[in-house]
């Protein structure tokens, strides 16, 4: 009987595989017929053209880069050790999968368009299903990359440990409040300043206002309450997972809008959702991920959803271009404005 560890890898396996071919297959399949559609005869020779190359481009991607490169990773693990700050199984989804697709979703519409020299025969909205796939898709991958490391069976971490943990760092805030107050009282002409704290990597006292504490987290040891407190980490991974890309999402629903899909503007709109996506490239805890989520997200999408406003119209909302917006004025400006002198005051709010 197989073990469950090899169970488990099997499933992740097979759930990787489905999510790095199938997209590819049904974006083609969608590229078949909007061309089959074109020719205007019954003859169904360039659509099972199409269909036969998008299936031999899968199968060769899938036995020449997939395979060998899975194998790799799980006979020479010395070397899938070395590898830091990015995820190969990331690159292949996001450069084999979903650049493919992408490419042949504007293809649908131009193929359209140059055929017939008109966009009267374009339907009213794109259909969601292919693109909404290829994007759940490679949330999935990346789902399953970041399970690999916690066990399916089992809790992670119950209510106690939650509780200690809190309390740990309660205690952890009135030390640091206590060695606070007595550096201030023996150096009080020592000029503002953060100090180290030996024993917390990290940690500094220049920054610590007990005063200006918030409420307090509640903590439940019984009842109703308690069961509903109850959280984990592997159901977060899919919450986060999903939230991380909702702004590259409601990127690309803007791109089946008839202006949108129907202009030149599908162009903008479907490279820079794809260069957002290279973010999934990187490790979850990349210190580089911050700063490329602004430039490579935040930034570029600015530009596009004031320009799809300013010429288009209010076809992407506008709590999105706010999104983009405050998040990066607060990186900039947390991040390196503060370190001038005229916004390093240490000013506190009530």
């Amino acid at each position: 009987m197989a073990s469950r560890r090899l169970v488990k890898l099997l499933v992740f396996e097979l759930l990787e595989l489905a999510a790095f071919s199938v997209p590819t297959l049904v974006i083609m399949e969608q590229f078949a017929d909007a061309y089959q559609s074109t020719r205007g005869t019954s003859d169904k020779t360039h659509y099972w053209l199409i269909v036969s190359c998008s299936i031999a481009y899968v199968s060769s991607v899938t036995l020449l880069i997939w395979v060998p490169v899975k194998v790799l990773l799980y006979r020479k693990r010395h070397l899938y050790q070395k590898i830091k700050g990015w995820r190969p199984v990331m690159m292949m989804c996001v450069v084999l999968t979903t650049l493919p697709s992408f490419s042949f979703s504007i293809a649908v519409t131009e193929v359209q368009k140059n055929i017939n020299g008109s966009t009267g025969i374009l339907p009213d909205m794109l259909p969601d299903l292919p693109v909404s796939l290829v994007l759940t898709c490679l949330i999935l991958v990346d789902i399953i990359e970041k399970l690999r490391t916690y066990p399916l069976r089992g809790r992670q971490m119950s209510n106690e440990d939650r509780h200690i943990h809190v309390t740990s760092l309660q205690q952890i805030k009135t030390v640091t409040h206590e060695l606070w107050q007595n550096e201030e009282n023996l150096t009080p002409s020592q000029p503002a300043g953060s100090t180290r704290l030996p024993w917390l990597p990290g940690a500094t006292t220049g920054g610590f206002t007990p005063g200006l504490e918030g409420p307090q987290e509640p903590t439940f040891e019984q009842g109703v309450l308690r069961t509903m407190s109850q959280w984990d980490v592997r159901s977060e991974i899919f919450l986060w997972s999903f939230l991380l890309w909702s702004d590259t999402i409601e990127m690309v629903r803007v791109a089946g809008h008839p202006k949108v899909y129907k202009s030149g503007w599908v162009y903008p709109v479907y490279i820079f959702s794809f260069i957002s996506l290279l973010r999934m490239i990187l490790t979850p805890r990349n210190p580089l991920l911050n700063s490329l989520g602004i430039v490579l997200q935040d930034l570029p999408f600015i530009f596009v959803r004031l320009s799809l406003i300013i010429v288009l119209g209010t076809i992407t909302p506008i709590l999105g271009l706010c999104k983009n917006v405050l998040v990066t004025l607060s990186y900039v400006y947390f991040n390196y404005l503060t370190k001038f002198r005229i916004f390093s005051t240490f000013e506190t709010s009530f």
